[in-house]
């Protein structure tokens, strides 16, 4: 072989070096591009997962929140309850009294009292004789015969009334059931 064949033949070996290098550093650079996009579509994953837990905290504390608040006073209102059925009781007895003057003054504070209950969320179960019974919304301490046959597993007497805070019962009703 002659000196310029040998030249062209090692022109050509090292063009095709270098074509295969260049190949090779694309290669190594798209291989480090495609690491870099997935690692950017990891962290966008992550973030849009830590995204949507946070929005779900956000709406989980708000709703106990709100129940929390619903709910706050149901504490002191359970200990006013014994204090409202004393009231409702001495209330009964002063109304027949014939001193106007005390009679008024006792209806007026009486009414302020479950006025005041009323608006902070109190309400009356609404259960009365002849009621179908329904242990989800009353509690029957006892059953006696039943006076007449349309009474029968119906309430026959309401014992002490039920109140509710909200859709919450507090205090169920306590009934005597006939049997």
């Amino acid at each position: 072989m002659s000196q310029e064949n040998t030249e062209n033949l090692d022109k050509d070996t090292n063009s095709e070096v270098n074509q295969a290098e260049t190949a090779s550093v694309e290669q190594s650079e798209l291989s480090v591009e495609e690491q870099l996009q997935e690692q950017l579509a990891q962290e966008k994953d992550k973030f849009l997962r830590l995204f949507a837990e946070f929005e779900n905290y956000k709406k989980r504390t708000t709703k106990e929140r709100i129940e929390l608040f619903k709910t706050a006073g149901q504490e002191v209102l359970q200990a006013m309850l014994p204090v409202l059925d004393d009231f409702d009781r001495a209330w009964n007895q002063i109304s027949t009294s014939q001193d106007e003057a005390l009679v008024k003054g006792v209806e007026l504070i009486h009414e302020k009292l479950k006025s005041t209950l009323i608006s902070k969320g109190l309400e009356l179960v609404d259960i009365k004789a002849g009621d179908e019974f329904n242990a989800d919304y009353a509690e029957a301490i006892t059953q006696i015969p039943a006076p007449s046959e349309d009474l029968k597993g119906k309430i026959v007497d309401v014992i002490e009334k039920g109140y509710k805070l909200g859709d919450k019962i507090i205090r169920f009703p306590k009934v005597v059931i006939g049997n």
